[in-house]
C-alpha cells in the first residue's frame, strides 16, 4: 500500500498549488492588462484622428458653404443685371419701332444708334424678316435667336457654381458627422476597458475588453471607409 502523505508534506502541497494558481491568475492578469493598454493606446490615436477629421471636414463644410453663398449673391446680381439691360432694350426697341412704324428714316437711324451694341444683330435680324408684312415674323428682336444678354449666361454658371459649392458643403458635412459619430463608438471603447480593470472578476475584464475590441474592430473598419480629411 502506499505511505500515505504526512501533514507537513500535505501542508507543502497546498502551498505549492496555491502558489502555482497564484503565478498563474497574475499571469493571465499580465496578459489583460497589457491587451487593455494596448487597446486603450490604439483608440486614442483613432480617436485623435477621428477627432481632427471631423474638425478638417467641418471647415471645409464651412468654406463651401461660404463660397456658395458668396458665389449665389453674384448670380443674383448678374440676373439683376440681365433684367434691366432687358428693360433697357425692350424700352430703345419701342422707340425705333415707332420710328419705324411711322417711317421716320432720320429717327429711327438716331434710335439705332442709341441701342445696345450687343443688342442691334437681333433688332437687324429681326429686320430682315420684314415685320411689318410677315405675319410670320416673331413679335420682336427679343425672340430671336440674335438677341443674346451675357449676363444671363453668367448667372445661370454662377447659380450652376453655387450649387456644387452646396453640394460640396452639405457632403463634407455630412463626413464631419460620420466621423463625430465614430468618435463616439471610441469612446464607449476608451470607457469599457478603462472601467475593466477595477472588476476583480477575471471573466467581466475579458468581457470588457472583448465588447471593447469588437467596437475598435468596428469604428476602425468604418474609418477606412470615409474619405481622407481635405489637406
Amino acid at each position: 500500500m502506499p505511505e500515505a502523505l504526512s501533514a507537513s508534506e500535505v501542508g507543502k502541497e497546498i502551498a505549492a498549488h496555491r502558489k502555482h494558481e497564484a503565478e498563474r491568475h497574475l499571469r493571465r492578469d499580465r496578459l489583460i492588462s497589457i491587451v487593455e493598454a494596448v487597446l486603450l493606446s490604439v483608440v486614442a490615436l483613432i480617436a485623435a484622428w477621428s477627432g481632427y477629421s471631423a474638425a478638417k471636414w467641418g471647415t471645409e463644410s464651412s468654406l463651401s458653404l461660404a463660397k456658395a453663398s458668396a458665389t449665389r449673391t453674384k448670380a443674383s446680381l448678374a440676373s439683376l443685371q440681365a433684367t434691366q439691360i432687358r428693360t433697357l432694350d425692350s424700352v430703345s426697341f419701342n422707340a425705333a419701332f415707332e420710328a419705324y412704324a411711322n417711317d421716320d428714316p432720320r429717327l429711327f437711324r438716331v434710335a439705332l444708334k442709341r441701342m445696345r451694341p450687343g443688342y442691334r444683330p437681333a433688332v437687324d435680324a429681326w429686320l430682315a424678316t420684314r415685320p411689318l408684312v410677315n405675319p410670320d415674323a416673331p413679335p420682336g428682336p427679343a425672340f430671336m435667336p440674335q438677341y443674346k444678354i451675357p449676363e444671363e449666361a453668367q448667372a445661370r454658371a454662377l447659380d450652376a457654381e453655387a450649387d456644387g459649392h452646396f453640394a460640396d458643403g452639405h457632403s463634407a458635412a455630412s463626413t464631419a458627422d460620420k466621423y463625430v459619430r465614430l468618435t463616439v463608438f471610441l469612446a464607449a471603447v476608451l470607457f469599457l476597458v478603462g472601467i475593466s480593470s477595477h472588476f476583480p472578476l477575471t471573466g467581466i475584464r475579458v468581457g470588457l475588453v472583448i465588447v471593447g475590441a469588437a467596437l475598435l474592430v468596428f469604428a476602425a473598419a468604418e474609418i477606412l471607409q470615409l474619405p481622407r480629411p481635405p489637406a
